[in-house]
């Protein structure tokens, strides 16, 4: 009995020998995948260091009150810090490389595939065995002998598209001062469309110029459509630093809604722009090398209509989540309702992208109508708990991108330095940013009250700093050495602007001797002496009161979208008053009555408009008639109201 004992148990021992191979691969499996886990956290822990060290830093300065330089400048510049340890410090690394050549004749194609299956042959102790592993595309690189970190140190670009720009797009949608936006949306919106155009084009063509004059490599690899592309992306603006100043020194409230207002729709523009850039490329074009009337037509075409497209589900996407807060109690539940407002936000997004259009233009207006329709049916706490949530989201996610930047500039394998492409870069920026601001500017005062002054116009050319956007479109796309000089040329520009511009800001506000400690309310143009720039301050003093209110009017659209936002929008979508039952014909009773709520029926005293600044369209009293204004009283109003589940 003991003998077939001891040789069951050896037969076991040699058969678990024999077969040890797969526990013996698992284990090494394990290790790798645990090391892997060890460098990706110290890979977030250099960066959540970097953000602890830069908040540190801020709070310092703002006790300190130091002003010449801001929270991103400094990110940028622990990033530049902790990039140069990463790529000196290390050694050499563990990362095991092997060269595979491709003879698969059934591959012609001349782009990479997206994966690649590697048949390879497992050796263990005692048996040898063939595997098959798949790989997935991570680009070209030059120097194959890399450090861990310094792989890690590196982020798929669609992370910066998908998570980290919309909270920082929205965030700039939900906060917008409203109110002196829609009051110069006719220059904003000539500066953000028509001048970022300008200075795509005119970017493109002096880059395109320039680069036939550089070394043939370079000039044989860079098409015209890559300069265009380059100037889309680099006519991009930013300008936190400044903007940051400006609420801080609390500067004329009309330049920091055309700074703002312009850095919120360029960002819009130039993603639509380098996206119809790219179509007529692609899609449109017939490979014949010149210049084709029809494709660029249809690459216009794409602009308006992904932009407008973009624009629309945003807009609905807040509507719906105005409507759903309206006619439900989900406010009893503040959490469930922050949850939902979140989520719908975030969906409007993806639903863009996943549309073939543009997230960042959907997700912006998206935060326009959810500030304007969906915050005031919002519960206090909710109110108060969204308002913070993205402004914290905000903070980090754009110092985490402007300290990626520095980091990237000696991680990120991809980069290809060419002083003449780069300085010809810092060049012709400068030339097509003083393109979209003096020319324009020039237009607008023909028929503009009061006019944008000398020194706001120059003002606005320095707030060109160049930021997230114009970073995140050229990292997207590497493959070449003409992309890779972009991004190279792009992220150089974004660093300078933000240290040296930004931090030149108050002596900026100085030399161009613009007013700060500005009430809100208070225009600076009537602040403003005899220097040739703005009307004078004696001359402010004889204007008579309905002038005065001439001067100060909306932009024309503002006042059209205003009155019917006023009548039929915010009652619509909100507890405002007056209620349908008031505006819409008496026909419409019927339906007016179900989308009339119970609230809106009790409330009492709240037929005036609201006067805060950050939450209204700037509707003036005068704009409602009295005659609308009578015809609304003797209308009967029901008891019946919509229903509330």
């Amino acid at each position: 009995m003991s003998k077939s004992v001891v040789v069951l148990v050896s037969f076991l021992l040699c058969y678990a020998v024999l077969h040890c191979d797969g526990a013996a691969s698992d284990i090494q499996l394990d290790a790798k995948a645990q090391s892997t886990h060890r460098i990706d956290s110290l890979n977030l822990l250099s960066y959540t260091f970097l953000l602890i060290l830069t908040v540190l830093t801020i709070w310092l300065f703002k006790h300190r009150r130091v002003s010449f330089l801001h929270e991103t400048g400094l990110a940028v510049i622990y990033g530049l810090i902790v990039g140069a340890i990463i790529r000196y410090s290390g050694s050499p690394s563990h990362v095991l490389n092997m060269q595979v050549f491709a003879n698969d004749p059934k591959y012609n194609s001349s782009l990479p595939p997206d994966t690649v299956s590697l048949h390879f042959p497992v050796k263990g102790p005692y048996v040898k065995t063939n595997k098959t592993f798949q790989y997935t595309f991570r680009g070209e690189i030059a120097d194959p002998v890399e450090n861990e970190i310094d792989l890690k140190a590196t982020f798929d670009p669609e992370i910066f598209f998908n998570i980290i720009l919309p909270p920082i797009i929205f965030h700039a949608g939900y906060s917008l001062k409203r109110k002196y936006f829609f009051r110069n949306l006719g220059a904003i919106l000539t500066f953000a469309i028509i001048g970022t155009t300008i200075s795509s084009f005119i970017v493109g063509a002096l880059m395109y110029g320039f680069v036939q004059l550089m070394p043939a490599k370079l000039a044989s690899s860079i098409t015209f459509l890559d300069t265009l592309y380059f100037g889309a992306l680099i006519s991009s603006t930013d300008p936190l630093t400044i903007l940051a100043i400006f609420n801080d020194l609390h500067v004329d409230v009309n330049l920091y809604a055309l700074v703002f207002g312009e850095s919120v729709l360029n960002d819009a523009v130039a993603i639509v722009l380098s996206g119809s850039i790219q179509n007529y490329e692609e899609r449109y074009q017939s490979r014949s090398g010149g210049f084709e009337t029809k494709a660029f037509f249809r690459a216009v075409g794409d602009f308006f209509g992904i932009f407008m497209l973009s624009l629309l589900i945003g807009a609905v996407m807040g509507c719906v989540t105005a409507l759903i807060s309206k006619f439900t109690r989900v406010r009893d539940f503040p959490l469930l309702e922050s949850a939902l407002f979140v989520l719908m936000s975030y969906s409007t997004f993806l639903i863009a992208e996943a549309s073939e259009l543009t997230g960042v233009v959907a997700v912006l207006f998206c935060g326009i109508c959810q500030a304007h329709y969906t915050y005031n049916n919002l519960s206090d706490d909710t109110r108060v708990r969204t308002k913070q949530m993205f402004e914290l989201l905000n903070f980090l996610a754009e110092n985490f991108i402007f300290s990626y930047i520095g980091v990237s500039m000696f991680t990120f394998p991809k980069h290809h330095f060419d002083p003449l492409f780069i300085l010809t870069g810092f060049t012709c920026a400068a030339i097509g940013r003083a393109a979209n601001i003096y020319p324009l500017s020039f237009l607008l005062n023909l028929g503009r009250k009061p006019k944008i002054p000398a020194n706001f116009q120059h003002m606005l050319f320095f707030a060109g700093l160049r930021g997230a956007m114009s970073f995140a479109l050229a990292i997207r796309n590497t493959m070449s050495e003409a992309r890779q000089a972009m991004l190279t040329t792009t992220s150089l520009i974004v660093i300078i602007t933000v240290i040296i511009q930004g931090g030149a800001t108050m002596n900026l506000l100085q030399w161009f001797q613009i007013p700060v400690g500005i009430d809100e309310e208070t225009e600076a143009l009537s602040h403003q002496g005899h220097n040739g720039n703005t009307t004078p301050r004696g001359d402010w003093n004889e204007i008579s009161e309905p002038d005065l209110t001439r001067l100060n009017e909306k932009a024309f659209l503002a006042r059209i979208w205003g009155s019917f936002d006023t009548r039929y929008m915010k009652p619509l979508l909100t507890h405002s008053r007056p209620t349908l039952l008031e505006t819409l014909p008496v026909c419409c009773n019927p339906i007016a009555r179900l989308l009339t709520t119970t609230e809106q029926m009790t409330q009492e005293g709240q037929n005036k408009p609201n006067r805060d600044s950050d939450s209204d369209l700037c509707i003036e009293e005068n704009d409602f008639t009295n005659s609308d204004l009578r015809a609304s009283s003797h209308r009967p109003i029901h008891s019946i109201s919509g229903h509330q589940v």
